[in-house]
């Protein structure tokens, strides 16, 4: 397994535009793995589109360093070669003291080199000076190469490559010029999910590879080590011979791979529906109602009753609802939008989804109140959303929160019957057997 972590020196360098231009312009002769640093579902949508090949996220906090390294062997097994993009500034952890949960924890976990995103805007030595202390800050982390953004002509270029010249011993990849009409379209939670135009954006963002050496690049890939890892089994396997329904939308589109493969690795089959095109619920065992956006689209969905009440009525026959953060405000009475207006939903529990401000983002931990679905289980996740939940008298909780924020007073995961929804996504890496009280609580 070869591969390079493509890193910024900062949020908002460009990263996430420029390593999606990489990945489609080398997925046109190559197979490209794409893996994201973090708790984020959107960047890998678009890496997805741009390689053809479902890209994973690679965390420390959520699941271990063996995880992650199974996970990316897992995923790249028939691939040419590994691209990870980095999360915020290549050095930012969970503190301030260590590199964990950072974009160089991951790469010293999978022995990848790394390539650095400069944001050269009005810079000239201050670049080489900029460079050159992020390779000094930590000798370990193996900085091969760099991009260097915002270049604002052939004069500013000629200075930068002059400066790094002299003072760096760095190979320069090349440069990105500015250029607006190539960023990707955003909304509150980041950028915006994809869609039909989604695949022509992304094609559209290999012109920001025009002033890369990819042949530099790909120098930098080859001449690294071949690592395998063998980590076993990802998953606990079961025999449950069932059926799991998830709907799959620019509503409900915030899935953990790794969950799903969880449940197909567990016996459960797995199918996906659009309640934003009127699908109906389907006939299901167990039910999974992802995170998205559910309030952008709240008309729609509360207009399809068959898909909400038919949720309801699951619920109460005692079959599985899982739902988060969408899926828990979908799981709720109503949901109240910026605009005032409020729609109805499924109704499961007693309380009202209201927009209100950001909460997050932030990594969770919670643990089981010793009942139902997770029982005696601690998981992680995170949580980021732009909601509150308004409770009626009757909520009944799972989880406590020992980090994060939860639904309300540290407790998370409103529950009633087999119904569980929490603002936490859940990952069911996290924990031993993430589906092994399934049976338990159905029978």
């Amino acid at each position: 397994m070869k591969g390079v972590v493509i890193a910024g020196m900062g949020s908002g360098v460009g990263k996430t535009s420029i390593t999606t231009g990489i990945m489609s312009e080398l997925s046109r002769q190559k197979r490209v793995q794409p893996f994201k640093v973090g708790p984020d579902f959107i960047d890998p949508m678009y890496h997805t589109l741009a390689c053809g090949r479902r890209s994973r996220n690679l965390d420390t906090f959520m699941g271990s360093k063996d995880i992650v390294r199974g996970i990316a062997s897992h995923a790249s097994k028939d691939a040419d070669l590994c691209i990870v993009e980095g999360v915020r500034g290549l050095y930012e952890g969970l503190t301030g003291t260590t590199d964990d949960g950072s974009t160089a924890e991951i790469a010293k976990t999978l022995g990848f080199p790394v390539i650095l995103i400069l944001d050269a805007r009005s810079l000239g030595r201050s670049a080489a000076a900029m460079i050159n202390g992020f390779r000094m800050f930590d000798p370990d982390v193996d900085i091969e190469g760099v991009i260097l953004n915002n270049v604002s002509g052939p004069r500013h270029e000629e200075k930068l490559r002059s400066a790094i010249g002299k003072h760096c011993d760095i190979r320069v990849i090349g440069i990105v010029k500015h250029r607006e009409h190539l960023e990707l379209p955003s909304r509150h939670l980041g950028l915006a999910t994809v869609d039909e135009g989604s695949k022509e954006s992304v094609i559209g963002l290999r012109a920001l590879t025009d002033d890369l050496d990819t042949d530099m690049l790909m120098d930098i890939v080859e001449g690294s080590d071949d690592h395998t890892y063998d980590t076993g089994r990802l998953y606990a396997e079961h025999d449950y011979s069932m059926t799991a329904a998830i709907p799959y939308d620019d509503a409900y589109c915030f899935y953990y791979r790794e969950n799903i493969e969880c449940m197909e690795a567990a016996g459960i089959s797995v199918k996906t529906f659009s309640p934003l095109k009127g699908d109906h619920l389907p006939d299901a065992d167990l039910y999974y109602i992802g995170g998205g956006y559910p309030e952008l689209h709240a008309k729609e969905i509360s207009e399809n009753r068959d898909f909400l009440e038919g949720l309801n009525n699951a619920a109460s026959e005692g079959k599985i609802v899982i739902g988060e953060c969408g899926g828990l405000m979908t799981m709720c009475r109503s949901i109240t939008g910026k605009d005032g207006v409020e729609h109805i939903m499924s109704g499961i529990f007693d309380g009202k989804a209201v927009m209100s401000g950001r909460h997050g983002p932030t990594y969770n931990i919670i643990h089981s109140k010793g009942k139902g679905l997770f029982k005696d289980m601690t998981i992680r996740g995170h949580e980021f959303h732009y909601s509150e939940i308004e409770l009626g008298n009757d909520a009944d909780f799972m989880f406590s929160v020992e980090r994060g924020t939860g639904i309300l007073d540290g407790m998370d995961g409103l529950t009633k019957n087999n119904a569980v929804a929490s603002y936490t996504h859940q990952y069911a890496l996290s924990t031993a057997d993430w589906l092994k009280n399934v049976k338990k609580v159905i029978d």
